[in-house]
């Protein structure tokens, strides 16, 4: 064998790492130059090993550290062998003589190889011979030291596996862009889903306001196709009803002229009607004689003019409102104007001739309190009075939907004109009426009629069905024992008889309340509806010269208690 130690040699001491440098790779500790040995010597000192850790790997020492004499192996061939003691350092050793006979007296024997390697002898014991030791293991590949803080920098552990990782520029912008892409996509998701939930709630909204207003209108009898509702909306119900009836005067001071009106709420149907009536109306004055309904307002004021239209009607009316014209301009330019629909230009009568007009021809004309004066009372030159009615209609109606519906305000609206309230009339009443009044005509539960009568005033055929049964209520009674019938005329004579029978009746103490023309008859007839006015009918009969025969039960004209119709038997008087 060569003299020079074969550096593989597994018994060659291992260079020591003292560390790594910047690539990685281990730096060894420079060693001394070993001592010369035999080719081969089992018992060289080997690699000092201080143990596995518990992954069957090496320890290495810590630092660098002079070459130390080997310890021995923890295995010894002779453990446990009687006759043995224990060597220096822990370790047992044999108790044989190396130099034992064998075969025989003065013959000596020397194993040439052990047949186990046992422990070294401990250095510094002379004389004696280290025992053998089993062949050392390969030696590991030197392994880098272990940082003692490796597990707290990271979440695993370097015995499972290991990785080199490199650093990517891009990395921190990739991970930007995901995290744009996801909080984009995120807030497009809420939007989305804000905008579902916004959509449900307005169709809960609506679905609960559509059902709200249908069991309002149901609730108010309202609703189209209903019973009830038409009943309303004609102004009828079945049973007893309960009105609240007041006459208004409208008084013209510039131009001269009334114009009346019944104001209507009926609480059974919630319904509010302007009944119209023309001041050709036939009534009867304080003495019972014939006179119009104009001249009743002028001659016998609002007391006698109301009294003669309940007597007329059959209708219990509450109370008057007296309106002149400068305080029907007050009352609109307090509400702030109104709203109608006119159906004519109305001049201006203090602007000159060929100015604008005060009042324009349109729909939802909004007119000031001047203008509605105007229009109110304005009559063309042989224009019908019904028209100069209609329009004075449309102005209370107009004012009434302007008017509060709350009756504290409506009576401090009254209280702003400051004009003289008649004593059956109070403001107080008077505002809780109007109050009344405009709640109908704010929710469309309002109507204008028109009392219709002939041209010699009385009431038309129908007009007791058609306005003062339904809307008024009126009904016609017979007469307390101070009363005083009330007698209508048709004349069927083919003459004009109305006027001379209309004397005869008030001469007589009757009530005249109209008279019209009829289809001609042969036969007079003095017809009653009640028989508690049948012997009223024969005195009638008499007071106009006809026999007791004629006396027929029927029905009346209008309100009228007996109606009688003259034929041609009838004698006028004074007809020669």
């Amino acid at each position: 064998m060569n003299d020079q130690q074969n550096p593989y040699d597994p018994y060659y001491p291992q260079p020591q790492i003292i560390g790594y440098d910047a690539y990685g790779q281990p730096v060894y500790q420079q060693q001394a130059e070993p001592p010369q040995q035999s080719a081969y010597d089992p018992y060289a000192g080997q690699q000092q090993t201080y143990g596995y850790d518990p992954y069957a790997q090496p320890q290495q020492p810590q630092a660098p550290q002079q070459p130390q004499a080997p310890q021995q192996p923890s295995y010894d061939p002779y453990a446990g062998r009687p006759g043995q003691g224990q060597a220096q350092g822990g370790y047992a050793q044999p108790s044989y003589d190396p130099y034992e006979t064998y075969g025989g007296a003065g013959q000596q024997w020397q194993a040439a190889e052990p047949a186990a390697p046992v422990a070294a002898a401990p250095a510094g014991v002379p004389g004696q011979r280290p025992a053998p030791e089993p062949p050392p293991a390969a030696p590991a590949p030197p392994r880098a030291p272990r940082r003692d803080d490796a597990d707290e920098d990271r979440e695993y552990r370097t015995e499972q596996f290991s990785f080199i990782e490199e650093p990517d520029e891009d990395s921190e912008d990739v991970i930007d862009w995901l995290k744009f892409t996801e909080s984009r996509s995120e807030r497009r998701e809420e939007a989305r889903r804000r905008g579902r939930n916004r959509v449900i709630a307005l169709v809960v909204v609506l679905v609960l306001a559509a059902v709200g207003g249908v069991g309002y209108l149901w609730s108010a009898g309202l609703l189209p196709g209903t019973g009830d509702s038409e009943q309303k909306q004609q102004g009828t119900a079945t049973g007893p009803q309960q009105r609240d009836t007041i006459v208004l005067h409208l008084h013209d001071l510039q131009g001269g002229g009334t114009s009346t009106a019944l104001l209507v709420d009926n609480a059974t149907t919630k319904q509010g009607t302007t009944v119209l009536l023309p001041n050709a109306l036939a009534v009867a004055d304080t003495e019972g004689a014939a006179t119009t309904l104009g001249k009743s307002v002028e001659d016998d004021g609002s007391s006698g003019t109301r009294e003669a239209l309940d007597t007329l009607l059959g209708a219990k009316i509450a109370g008057t409102w007296r309106l002149d014209s400068p305080y029907l301009e007050n009352l609109v330019e307090y509400l702030g104007g109104i709203e109608v629909d006119t159906d004519t230009d109305v001049p201006d009568p203090k602007a000159k001739k060929g100015s604008d007009p005060l009042v324009t021809k349109g729909e939802k004309q909004t007119l000031t309190g001047r203008a509605a004066v105007a229009y109110a009372t304005y009559r063309a030159s042989g224009e019908a009075e019904a028209k100069q009615l209609q329009r004075f209609g449309q102005v209370v109606n107009g004012m009434l939907r302007k008017m509060p519906s709350d009756a504290a305000n409506a009576t401090t609206a009254i209280e702003y004109l400051q004009q003289i309230a008649d004593p059956s009339l109070p403001e107080k009443d008077l505002g809780a009426s109007l109050a009344k009044l405009a709640e109908h005509a704010k929710t469309g539960a309002y109507k204008t009629a028109m009392l219709p009568v002939g041209q010699d005033g009385a009431l038309a055929e129908g007009a007791g069905d058609s306005v003062v049964r339904d809307i008024l209520g009126g009904k016609v009674t017979a007469l307390d024992a101070g009363g005083v019938p009330r007698v209508s005329i048709k004349d069927a004579t083919g003459e004009d008889a109305v006027e001379a029978a209309k004397i005869v009746l008030i001469n007589g103490g009757y009530a005249f309340v109209g008279g019209t023309k009829a289809d001609s008859q042969a036969k007079s007839e003095v017809v009653y509806a009640d028989d508690a006015q049948k012997a009223t009918a024969v005195e009638v009969a008499k007071t106009l010269g006809l026999p007791d025969d004629s006396v027929t039960k029927g029905k009346p004209s209008g309100t009228a208690a007996i109606t009688v119709v003259l034929g041609r038997d009838y004698e006028i008087p004074g007809a020669s």
